[in-house]
């Protein structure tokens, strides 16, 4: 019963939605050069987005990388909108399995090179993760696939404590705190610069660590609770309950 409703329900939203797109009015081409209007701020453009992206990131945002300027600051809500989307898949997936994760299921000893080689690999994997999202603004990479390098090492963990799981209520405290502070940094954004998660600190020197306002706060935040994120639906998947 409660299958088919979330299936009528998620049918006559995908109905409402899809209405109100296709009676909207026709999308404006960004890709042409020409003049246009933006839609968020209003004013007049005489080339295209992409363009615009690229010419105007460095003084906008201080960030080398072109793709992380749209991410999080271009596109800042649309971030925030699938961090918020993996928050829910998670919590839905543990609902889900609540049973299963409290079941020890038989497990298979894992083999010594297995064990051994976690030791050696493991501290590298969790640097080149975090190298990964600290460094998101100046080289290609950001917040989701450093957390996920970090889940990574998560896997290996569960792989080698076959008898046990991951430290789930530390998981879960990180993903929460990584979620507030996310939120927080828009929130300041709102404060000192008038809009949400727009950049209220000093854009630094180009091509430096320290530089891009708070886009390397944001990424910081988000591979936190990424990698969390990951490593509790591993840990809920692996069917065993941390004692």
């Amino acid at each position: 019963m409660k299958k088919a409703l979330a299936a009528v329900i998620s049918i006559a939203i995908f109905i409402v939605l899809s209405y109100f797109f296709l009676t909207g009015s026709a999308p404006i081409d960004y890709l042409k050069g020409g003049n246009y209007t933006d839609p968020i701020t209003g004013e007049q453009y005489n080339h295209s987005v992409p363009q615009q992206y690229v010419e105007d990131t460095k003084n906008d945002t201080g960030a080398s990388n072109v793709v992380t300027a749209i991410v999080v600051e271009y596109r800042g809500f649309d971030t925030l909108g699938e961090v918020t989307v993996l928050f829910t898949a998670a919590t839905g997936l543990a609902l889900l399995l609540d049973e299963l994760k409290r079941r020890t299921l038989p497990v298979v000893d894992p083999n010594f090179i297995l064990k051994s080689a976690v030791k050696v690999v493991l501290p590298f994997i969790i640097l080149v993760g975090a190298y990964i999202f600290i460094h998101g603004h100046l080289t290609p990479g950001g917040g989701f696939p450093g957390g996920a390098v970090i889940a990574a090492g998560f896997l290996l963990m569960i792989l080698v404590h076959t008898t046990r799981g991951l430290p789930e209520r530390k998981l879960s405290i990180t993903e929460s705190l990584a979620g507030i502070s996310y939120v927080l940094i828009g929130l300041l954004g709102l404060v000192f610069a008038n809009e949400f998660l727009q950049n209220y600190l000093p854009l630094g020197n180009f091509t430096m660590l320290f530089s891009a306002g708070i886009i390397p706060l944001i990424y910081i935040a988000i591979g936190f609770k990424v990698g969390s994120e990951l490593g509790g639906i591993m840990h809920n998947l692996k069917g065993v309950h941390e004692e």
